[in-house]
């Protein structure tokens, strides 16, 4: 390797490697978690390259750290999509959707002249999505109430940090290696 020829993004290069990877450990850890419901977080997982470094970031509105954390009750903010506020059960009647989760006692309507706009069934999931919402504005997610994990990127970190170090300290030990040698005067 020529000291010439050595570009400074080679090190932003070996850092944008070792993000990818990361990225793929932490969406592989998630699906082991069964922490999927939409694919939302996992397409939200974007390595955004620099001239000089990169960085993994999600574009999701939800904080990352949930994920491990789980939520905590309390006030949910009411996020917009497309310019119209959504409500937490709506949220979550997304997310039985996306899961597969239904109500299955399906009580029939109270007043069974009325004529309803939606089936029993999408009543009694959309009731029960807003017990839910209900409990975890309450209580929290389970994941919280159960002092969450730290299996989907807490323990991945250091394993890329450690990769990085070692990349970064062979490309550094390399040029450092050429540069002696470029000084040393040959016969």
């Amino acid at each position: 390797m020529n000291v010439a020829s050595i570009d400074p993004r080679m090190g932003s290069d070996i850092v944008a490697e070792e993000l990818e990877d990361l990225k793929q450990r932490i969406i592989a850890n998630m699906q082991n978690a069964k922490a999927v419901a939409t694919g939302n977080t996992i397409r939200s997982l974007h390595v955004i390259r620099w001239p000089f470094g990169a960085t993994l970031e999600s574009q999701q509105r939800m904080p990352f750290g949930v994920l491990e954390t789980g939520r905590r009750g309390g006030n949910v903010p009411q996020p917009v999509i497309h310019g119209v506020p959504v409500g937490f059960a709506a949220i979550i009647y997304r997310w039985m959707q996306a899961k597969g989760i239904h109500a299955t006692d399906v009580p029939k309507p109270k007043n069974p002249w009325m004529v309803s706009t939606i089936s029993d069934q999408e009543r009694a999931d959309r009731s029960l999505s807003f017990a839910i919402a209900t409990s975890i504005m309450k209580k929290g997610t389970r994941l919280y109430q159960d002092g969450g994990r730290d299996t989907i990127y807490t323990k991945e970190i250091p394993v890329t940090i450690e990769r990085v170090q070692k990349r970064l300290g062979m490309l550094v030990q390399a040029i450092v290696v050429e540069q002696i040698q470029a000084t040393i005067p040959t016969r």
